[in-house]
């Protein structure tokens, strides 16, 4: 197996210290000696690969007020100058993209050709957001008032505080940061407990990046727990928008709080992901889809695969293609380039899936393949497990963040579509078949009820020039492409009246 340890990966991304959990920009490190110690394991062997000390309450105060400040600055710098920082950011990252992704694999634990794929997800943003800084468009609209000139535009909104979950360490910060950094907003990024030492490395990626625009403050971070860090970005009238990824039980809580103070969220929470494999599908297009959605990073994706609904003409076929690629995965060191699935994140994300499982024998499934634990490969380690199942009980409505596929039966479409949509999350979805009538009818008003639904491909691996996001309980969120740039700005209406005169709106007469 290989052997890339920790000092080699850090000396290869130019990180002499990785002990300070905040930053707030160049040579700015605050090591906060009230803060408690942050362990961060490798979830392959369960041993330690760094400590961080996190950020107390006074050291969240310090990090936000020199957001706010620079925010005072940044936002006057024009749009396309911006988008140069972004640029070299992510020119920054293409130069770090192979240690940095393998980084990702070993303290996150997704194999080693999805640890290199999040930062060119990384990548693709920051080239992205580049070609947008030339575009945050507003409108000018007809006066119905003579020499009057009505128009829109966009301004920069504020601090944005983003919040990302252990399973995309890296790339969900650069949706955010590339697209809030062009539209003149500086950063505050808490990133998850899990994944500490991933969050360093980019903030020293970005640390010099500031250093050559001579910048503070734009992009910094906060590592701490939520009762130090999230609840006080939460209820901070400074930070205007806050995006959040994780659990929807949390998601709720965030969206309370922000509201509450009239701040905007963006928010991404849980899927439960289900492909329609019809009657005419391709089916050898729909196993290998099935495999990466289902299987990579372990099941632990926010838009993993959990649920297929096949059409009972072709079930049979379709589940032992399935057991049949199933048996083929090698399962071990996320960084053995012939591994196709490394480990769960935690000892608890474990726990849950056994959980589960035992929940899915107690309401009638059966388990095709897989549903073991795997200690003789580590202590993480598990099977990916398929498991038939007569109805949608209350555990397939449920989303396990572990590899479990649920496969039932449908014998005609509708019962498809109404099987798909009856379940809380609404975040990626997909279909294959060959019939022209129903993918379209799959994605109308009257088909999936998903933020993301597909045609003859999975439901994971969504572009960045698409906006990511779901309905119903995934939060309604929106990052990354299309229009998502206009949550992290505020919109202004402006009347310019270039007459000598004082018409009022609606043909309205006053003291005249």
């Amino acid at each position: 197996m290989p052997t890339l340890t920790v000092p080699s990966l850090l000396s290869k991304l130019h990180i002499s210290d990785v002990n300070a959990g905040a930053c707030v920009g160049p040579d700015d490190w605050i090591t906060d000696p009230a803060g408690k110690v942050l362990v961060s394991q490798n979830p392959t062997t369960g041993e330690t690969i760094a400590k961080v000390a996190q950020a107390t309450a006074a050291t969240y105060e310090r990090v936000v007020s020199e957001a706010t400040t620079a925010f005072h600055a940044w936002r006057m710098v024009p749009a396309p100058k911006r988008g140069e920082v972004v640029r070299d950011l992510g020119q920054a990252l293409r130069e770090v993209k192979e240690p940095l992704g393998d980084l990702v694999s070993l303290e996150m634990g997704k194999i080693k050709a999805e640890g290199h794929g999040e930062v060119q997800e990384m990548i693709d943003i920051c080239d992205f957001a580049v070609g947008l800084s030339r575009q945050l468009y507003g409108l000018t609209m007809a006066s119905e008032r003579p020499a009057h000139r009505m128009m829109e535009q966009w301004h920069p909104l504020g601090p944005v505080g983003v919040v990302t979950a252990f399973n995309f360490p890296v790339a969900v910060w650069a949706w955010n940061t590339a697209i809030a950094a062009v539209c003149g907003d500086p950063v505050v990024w808490k990133p998850a407990s899990p994944v500490p030492l991933c969050a360093v490395a980019v903030q020293h990626v970005a640390n010099r990046v500031m250093a050559d625009h001579g910048l503070k403050g734009i992009f910094t971070l906060l590592i701490g727990p939520g009762r130090e860090v999230g609840e006080r970005m939460l209820g901070d009238r400074r930070i205007p928008l806050v995006s959040f990824t994780g659990s929807t039980q949390v998601g709720e809580h965030v969206a309370e709080v922000v509201a509450r103070r009239f701040g905007r969220t963006i928010l991404e929470l849980g899927g439960n992901n289900a492909i329609i494999v019809t009657e005419d599908a391709n089916l050898d297009l729909a196993t290998r889809a099935i495999l990466f959605g289902a299987v990579g990073t372990a099941g632990q994706r926010c838009t993993s695969t959990r649920r297929i609904i096949v059409h009972k003409s072709v079930a049979k076929t379709l589940t032992d293609r399935l057991v049949k690629a199933y048996g083929q995965v090698r399962i071990g060191d996320p960084l053995d380039s012939h591994t196709l699935m490394g480990p769960l994140v935690t000892p608890e994300a474990v726990t849950d899936m056994v959980k589960a499982l035992d929940q899915v024998k107690a309401e009638g499934g059966e388990i095709l393949y897989g549903g073991k634990i795997r200690p003789d490969l580590g202590p993480q380690f598990v099977e990916p497990t398929i498991v038939r199942m007569s109805t949608q009980t209350p555990i397939v409505k449920t989303e396990t963040f572990a590899p479990i596929l649920y496969v039932l039966e449908y014998d005609d479409f509708q019962q498809a579509i109404d099987l798909h949509n009856d379940v809380p999350q609404g975040l990626s979805s997909a279909i294959f078949t060959e019939s022209v009538r129903k993918a379209e009818e799959f994605v109308s008003a009257k088909g999936s009820d998903c933020g993301i639904a597909n045609v003859n491909i999975g439901t994971s691996g969504a572009e960045i020039g698409g906006a990511f996001g779901g309905e119903k309980e995934t939060g309604g969120g929106r990052e990354s492409g299309s229009d998502a740039w206009k949550v992290y700005m505020r919109r202004q209406t402006n009347t310019v009246n270039w007459s000598m005169d004082l018409p009022l709106a609606q043909g309205i007469k006053f003291g005249e």
